[in-house]
């Protein structure tokens, strides 16, 4: 499995997966809501719309070395839709593709960032396996386990995450519909200076609970199923009102049940629009022995104060794990 958060090693990190520029309360105009609170851990699991390379290499044939990729000029990142004129979804659609046009030049069409575009390209008989290759290596779909924030009462659309989930250039994923599944926390790997630590958990059930939808700045929404239940999870209201002083967190670093920590809302930033509104800090002794801060995997995690939901944890800070930042509830509502 491709981990979901990928570790960005800079003064600061996403968590699985942070300066401030203002200090004042954030009062953005935006309608209460009542939502239930999240703060469990739910593994995800999305499509790329394609298959996407994610290395391209050389092929050994009786001609010796080639790569049909490079010769296309295809790269890491591009996501393969059609070959031949066939639908591509994974990897095994590709060999089946190659197969049926038994090695003749053929038009394969790709995604790159937000441009699509078509090249020829001729491939090659392994000289190992007699199978015709591309040279390049594929992923149809990624997975890993993050946090819900919220669900909303009534809808039943949920946030989670607080940021995006990117490739390993930083680039936001165009990831297509997905499923989420229950989670269960089977161990932590504790966070220290300079390294931040992680959440390891399994997926408990095959039918999934929610449909994921979308995935951008703000983290990746949906909508749980009707099946569901609902009535376990506080009901809150949400609220732009978040000033610096104590809060609480919800977060699961055990089982599949959230628990409420303490933490200090330390600088509230005004003027960033996506996921970093918030400086928090970590206040909580058993969470801070246990995990020895925020770590990857607690992105996500609601963020209430006074009761009131204002929003989730979404990175550390990599020279101190007990700090991070959090992004306003005003950002992920109406995704």
């Amino acid at each position: 499995m491709q981990k979901f958060f990928h570790k960005i090693r800079a003064v600061m990190i996403v968590i699985g997966l942070l300066l401030v520029v203002a200090a004042s309360s954030l009062s953005v105009s935006a309608q209460s809501l009542e939502v239930y609170v999240g703060g469990m851990p739910a593994g995800f699991t999305m499509g790329l719309g394609g298959a996407q390379i994610v290395g391209v290499c050389e092929i050994l044939t009786e001609e010796g070395v080639s790569c049909p990729a490079k010769e296309a000029q295809l790269d890491v990142g591009d996501i393969i839709l059609t070959y031949g004129g066939v639908r591509i979804d994974s990897a095994a659609d590709i060999d089946r593709a190659l197969s049926a046009n038994g090695g003749k030049d053929a038009e394969i069409c790709v995604r790159r960032d937000e441009e699509q575009f078509s090249k020829k390209i001729t491939p090659v008989k392994d000289l190992s396996c007699g199978k015709y290759k591309l040279g390049v290596l594929i992923r149809d779909s990624v997975s890993g386990i993050g946090t819900v924030t919220y669900i909303e009462k009534g809808s039943r659309r949920f946030g989670s995450l607080g940021h995006a989930v990117s490739d390993e250039r930083g680039e936001k994923l165009a990831l297509q519909k997905g499923t989420i599944y229950a989670c269960s926390i089977v161990n932590v790997i504790r966070g220290e200076r300079g390294r931040a630590g992680e959440l390891k958990g399994l997926f408990i059930n095959e039918r999934g609970i929610a449909s994921a939808d979308r995935n951008c700045e703000t983290g990746i929404y949906g909508n749980f199923t009707n099946g569901y239940d609902l009535s376990k999870r506080p009901l809150v209201e949400t609220s732009t009102n978040a000033v610096p002083g104590k809060a609480v967190i919800y977060s699961t670093i055990d089982g599949t049940e959230p628990k409420e920590y303490a933490v200090s809302i330390v600088k509230v930033d005004t003027i960033n629009s996506k996921n970093k509104n918030f400086v928090l800090k970590v206040t909580d002794e058993a969470l801070l022995k246990s995990t020895g801060g925020i770590v990857q995997g607690m992105s996500g995690s609601p963020i209430l104060q006074n009761g009131k939901l204002i929003g989730a944890v979404t990175h550390v800070f990599l020279n101190d794990p007990s700090r991070g930042y959090g992004i306003s509830i005003s950002n992920m509502l109406g995704n």
